[in-house]
This record gives structure tokens, C-alpha cells and sequence, in this order.
């Protein structure tokens, strides 16, 4: 399983509207570098969804259910896609300016390649932009003693 940040203008696309949907089909990826990162994501896959514009913040989470293919409106088979699931919402919404400041968030490809709307991100960045916005550790399961 690999991370990802998706980027998003709110007003073409938001996190509430893929929340009151459910899942959606993430297209209109042209880029070269950001088709090459499409093209690694793979069903199971987790991602952040990052609203860009005025807002530019991570706001929530989401889950890759199927892997890339041709986009069916584009007419060019090198244009893919992948479906998105909707996550869970952040408790408080992390900003750029906290990417920024923090050392391990700074190495990103959202801070580096500002224009890139999907950026790899490893676990350790991923556990650090939860902790930033207030989500709290998961508990392991006990086992019952029997």
C-alpha cells in the first residue's frame, strides 16, 4: 500500500461533495510527472485530499478502490484515471504553511512542485499530517483471555 496526496480545488471538486458522494472518479490528470504517479496507484492504496485555491489545506482522507485506466471522456488512452473513495473527514484541516515549517512535510512534492496535483507521501509523512490534524491513534484490538 502506498500514500498519496490528491490536490483539488474546492470549487471544481470538494472534500464535502466526494463525502456526500461517496466515491467518485478522479480525472482530469494531464501532467506528465502527476500520470506517473497515477499510474503507481493501485487499488487499497490510501490518500489525502489536499483543497488547493484560497484554501490550501489537507482536509481529509480517502481510499483508491480501482486501479488506473484509460479515462473514458478523454479520448486519449495515455489520460488515466483511478476511483476514489471517500475517507474521513480531519478534525482540523493542516495548511500549507504548516507543510512548510514542518522539516519532514517540507520534502514533499507539495511544498517542492507546487503545481503537481498528485504527490507520493511516505508513512511516516502520513502519520505526521494526522497528528497535525487532531486524528487520533488508532487502539490495537486486545485479545479476549480466555
Amino acid at each position: 500500500m502506498r500514500s498519496w496526496i490528491l490536490k483539488t480545488e474546492p470549487s471544481e471538486y470538494s472534500f464535502e461533495r466526494l463525502m456526500a458522494e461517496g466515491r467518485t472518479r478522479w480525472d482530469g490528470i494531464t501532467n506528465n510527472l502527476a500520470l506517473l504517479h497515477l499510474r503507481a496507484m493501485r487499488r487499497g492504496d490510501r490518500a489525502i485530499v489536499y483543497h488547493t485555491g484560497d484554501e490550501r489545506s489537507a482536509v481529509g482522507t480517502s481510499l483508491i478502490t480501482r486501479d488506473p485506466y484509460p479515462d473514458p471522456n478523454a479520448g486519449n488512452p495515455r489520460i488515466l484515471v483511478v476511483d476514489v473513495e471517500a475517507g474521513e473527514p480531519f478534525p482540523k484541516s493542516v495548511p500549507l504553511d504548516v507543510f512548510r515549517r514542518e522539516p519532514l512535510l517540507a520534502t514533499t512534492d507539495l511544498v517542492r512542485i507546487s503545481r503537481l496535483s498528485i504527490v507520493p507521501i511516505t508513512d511516516e509523512q502520513w502519520s505526521l499530517v494526522e497528528r497535525l490534524a487532531g486524528v487520533r491513534p488508532r487502539r490495537k484490538a486486545r485479545r479476549a483471555r480466555v
